[in-house]
């Protein structure tokens, strides 16, 4: 019965310590997510439609060909929404390469600032980007920033002859810009508060198993694991083989006292 009693409280002490541990490693690696990578943005198909529309308007009022949203996806960038506007060359899905592309767009990403061509053919630094080929030699574009002040891409438009764009359109292109940034505002919170619940549920369930009702053999100190089977059928396994199944805590091996002083006696 004594020897039983140490198993016993051996094994709470596992438990409580892999519940710790749990808590530790679910708070940790919520912090490491968010101070090292943005989550991956999935725009609603009702937040598509206003951005399609901001970019009809954008393209009608200023009276351009094309007026674009631009997205970083992984190395490239690519086309996310086009004006649907006539001689718009433009096509949702076309992406680059982003790094070295010679792209409007690359420079204003990389920059985080404005950028204003009005004629490309007549300055030396525009006069070989690729959008010439497309005839689209004068560009007004800003970046589009996420809340965590990673880039998002651009909106830009784009016109196929020579265009300083005046005051008026910057700030119309700027107000549009800041409406985009809202949205990706709500969708970027909802994003991290989805993964949060989504890892705080994980570790809920973790918790719930450790603190369940385990069926321990009173001989060997067994654990038997009924999870998905019918009750009373599943599988006997050692303590710490059944902790590092059910949750993210390792288990170290080591005495408590009363067993530290019957080996210290067995051994002298």
């Amino acid at each position: 019965m004594r020897l039983m009693a140490v198993i016993f409280h051996a094994q709470i002490t596992i438990i409580i310590s892999s519940q710790s541990e749990v808590l530790g490693n679910f708070l940790r690696n919520i912090k490491m997510k968010e101070k090292l990578q943005s989550p991956k943005v999935e725009v609603p198909q009702k937040v598509l439609t206003k951005w399609q529309n901001i970019v009809d308007i954008l393209a009608e009022l200023i009276g351009v060909p094309a007026a674009l949203i631009m997205r970083l996806v992984d190395s490239d960038i690519e086309i996310f929404v086009s004006s649907l506007s006539d001689g718009n060359p433009y096509q949702p899905g076309d992406h680059e390469r982003f790094l070295g592309s010679g792209l409007y767009c690359e420079t204003v990403i990389n920059t985080k600032n404005k950028l204003l061509v009005p004629n490309a053919l007549t300055a030396e630094k525009w006069n070989n980007n690729p959008d010439i080929k497309l005839s689209m030699i004068s560009y007004l574009g800003y970046p589009i920033i996420l809340p965590d002040g990673k880039p998002f891409g651009t909106i830009c438009v784009l016109d196929n002859k020579e265009n300083a764009y005046s005051e008026t359109y910057e700030n119309l292109v700027k107000s549009f810009r800041e409406i985009i940034q809202s949205h990706l505002e709500l969708i970027y919170m909802n994003t991290i508060l989805g993964d949060k619940n989504k890892n705080l549920s994980d570790f809920i369930a973790e918790i719930k198993v450790l603190r369940g009702i385990l069926p321990v053999c009173c001989c060997c100190g067994l654990i038997r694991d009924d999870t998905g089977v019918e009750q009373g059928k599943g599988e006997w396994m050692e303590v710490d083989k059944f902790i590092v199944q059910k949750t993210d805590a390792q288990v170290s091996h080591t005495y408590c006292p009363k067993c530290y002083d019957k080996e210290m006696e067995d051994d002298m």
